[in-house]
Order: structure tokens, then sequence, then C-alpha cells
């Protein structure tokens, strides 16, 4: 148990510094609109970023958390940047709220009960006995990945 305590501990940490780092690689870029990765530019990468972690990976944290055994839609990430994204979004902003987002997910993580991290959940398409912890764990990735392509550029 002491292990996975120490796992725990450990992603949450590295949760709060993907996202530092993230915002970092974003702002090292003299043109937020340059081409990133396959046809998005760097505005469009954060804006994804910053939603997906917000209402994907964020949402199904607090859920999981707060309700019995929630279920969850598929998200289509390019329908919802067809549909939602604006070019015209501050940068900093788009920055401002993804690193505020984790930061607070961090603060909420790490002062939860270890009995949390098992909840589960429910996704039309994963199938069900989905832990909090699975979450936690996609969220970084998703970061991770994005952290990886903006860096690479």
């Amino acid at each position: 148990m002491k292990e996975l305590t120490e796992y725990r501990i450990k992603i949450v940490a590295r949760l709060g510094e993907a996202a530092r780092e993230f915002r970092s690689a974003c702002e090292s870029f003299n043109d937020p609109y340059a081409k990133v990765d396959g046809d998005w530019n760097l505005h469009q990468i954060a804006s994804h970023t910053r939603d997906t972690q917000e209402l994907v990976y964020g949402a199904r944290i607090h859920r999981t958390l707060n309700e019995e055994n929630p279920e969850f839609k598929n998200f289509d990430a390019d329908a919802w940047m067809t549909e939602h994204y604006n070019k015209e979004e501050p940068f900093a902003g788009i920055l401002d709220e993804f690193s505020s987002n984790v930061a607070d997910l961090c603060k909420i993580l790490s002062s939860m009960p270890r009995e949390a991290w098992s909840r589960m959940s429910r996704h039309e398409t994963m199938g069900g006995e989905l832990s909090l912890q699975l979450w936690v764990e996609r969220s970084l990735a998703h970061i991770e990945e994005h952290l990886k392509a903006v860096k690479k550029a």
C-alpha cells in the first residue's frame, strides 16, 4: 500500500509539473499561431489542451469523486474544436485558465482520502469499473502528449 500511496503522490506532483512545463513551452514561442502539430497551430493546441483538461478529464475526476458510479459520454475533440474554437481568444487567457484548472485539481487530489482514488465510473465505449486514478493518469498522459508536440516544434 505504501508504494501505491507514493505513486499517487508522484502522479499528482507530475500533473502539476507537466502543466507548468506545457505553459512554459507555449510561452517560449513568439507566434501563438505557429504550426506545431499537423494542421494545428500552438493557439489551437493550447485551447484544445485546456478544454480537454477542464471538460473531459477534470470533469470526469470531479464527477467520479462526487457521484456514485457516473457514466461518461465519448468526447469528440475535433467536433468540439470545430464548434467552439475561438481564434480571437487571448493566448495568455487560455494558458491562465489551463494552469489554474490543473493547480486546483492538484489541490483536490492531494487532499482527498486514499479511498477516493478507487471510486468507480463508467464510459459509454470503454465500459465500467474505471477508477478515478485512471482519469488522473489519462489527464497527465494527455498533457504530456501535447507538451511533447510543443517541445518538438
